[in-house]
């Protein structure tokens, strides 16, 4: 079954009348998707549209008011794994990608307290430590194939932080010193977010919650 923009956007037509409930929120995750394919070659737009479609997709109004952001993510990997009678996640990190995601959770410069550390919040040790124990945490679970979820989770803890040097102005446009981390990055969610945008629409009847900024008529 195809995952493209064209593919997908015609599946949420289908299920707008049927399932008003995931309608809307698959359809604005379709809209950023198709926005982000249309970027061509410039990873930094497609990364950061593929965020938003993810963002579209996972977030939900009354988790996201008491739950902390990656917590709310976790959970919601946690659900489509476990419905992901296709193994489509599953066949993202141990057939497609497990290369990749070992090199981003190797790289520091996706680690949030490295940037504690430079920005004086913490010490050299602390983040440091920090750094190896969430290196052997990410490796061990790489070792176990029944850990899709979390795998996915950690890996997406990394890239949130190269979504926010992005997002926040804290990179330039196509720069190279950030090249690595943002091909690899767009890479990994060009193919995790069709992924989940299809089992999404695969599961209508699940309870997705509410999902935020709800459409207002007047």
């Amino acid at each position: 079954m195809p995952f493209d923009y064209p593919s997908l956007k015609a599946r949420a037509r289908r299920i707008e009348d049927r399932h008003p409930a995931i309608a809307l929120r698959v359809h604005r995750a379709v809209s950023w998707l198709g926005r982000a394919e249309r970027c061509g070659d410039d990873d930094d737009g497609r990364f950061i549209f593929l965020w938003i479609a993810l963002n579209a997709a996972y977030s939900d109004e009354i988790q996201r008011e008491s739950t902390p952001e990656q917590t709310v993510l976790e959970r919601f990997l946690e659900r489509l794994v476990e419905l992901d009678d296709e193994n489509l996640l599953y066949e993202l990190v141990w057939a497609k990608f497990p290369g990749p995601f070992r090199l981003l959770l190797d790289n520091r410069f996706v680690f949030q307290p490295f940037w504690d550390y430079q920005n004086g919040k913490i010490s050299e040790r602390q983040w440091q430590r920090s750094f190896e124990g969430a290196r052997t945490k990410a490796h061990l679970a790489l070792r176990d194939r029944s850990r899709t979820a979390t795998v996915l989770a950690i890996v997406l803890a990394r890239l949130y932080t190269l979504r926010n040097q992005l997002i926040h102005g804290g990179a330039t446009w196509q720069s190279s010193v950030n090249r690595d981390q943002v091909r690899d990055g767009t890479a990994i969610l060009a193919d995790l977010v069709p992924r989940v945008i299809h089992l999404l629409m695969a599961n209508p009847e699940e309870h997705w919650g509410d999902p935020c900024y709800p459409v207002i008529d007047g």
